[in-house]
């Protein structure tokens, strides 16, 4: 989504849902580039343990992006969203749980969706 925003007449925002920020393994091999080319609202809902965005890199590149960025954090959640069974939390609590913070972000927003 991000490559193609840029060229996206009438976009007005993007959420990525677990935005893969390198390859597993290997964050040294970013792919934040195309994100300093979208100047649009942001949401990035990605959770905490994923293998594909190492925490601390995430924060450090949304930190560097200017205008609306937000990151909402699943809390133990993996690429999928799955969390460990002993958080006590079903699957389908984890996607209410995306799909109210979504719809929250573009309410927010309403002057601009």
């Amino acid at each position: 989504a991000a490559l193609v925003a840029p060229e996206l007449a009438g976009l007005r925002g993007l959420v990525f849902l677990g935005y893969p920020l390198h390859p597993p393994g290997k964050p040294d091999q970013l792919r934040d580039a195309p994100l300093f080319q979208v100047h649009k609202p942001m949401l990035f809902i990605q959770g905490e343990k994923d293998r594909f965005a190492r925490l601390d890199l995430l924060k450090k590149v949304l930190g560097q992006l200017n205008g609306d960025v937000r990151l909402h954090l699943i809390a133990e959640g993996d690429h999928s969203f799955k969390v460990p069974r002993r958080t006590g939390r079903r699957y389908q609590q984890v996607l209410e749980e995306v799909v109210a913070t979504v719809v929250e972000w573009i309410s927010q927003r309403s002057g601009v969706f």
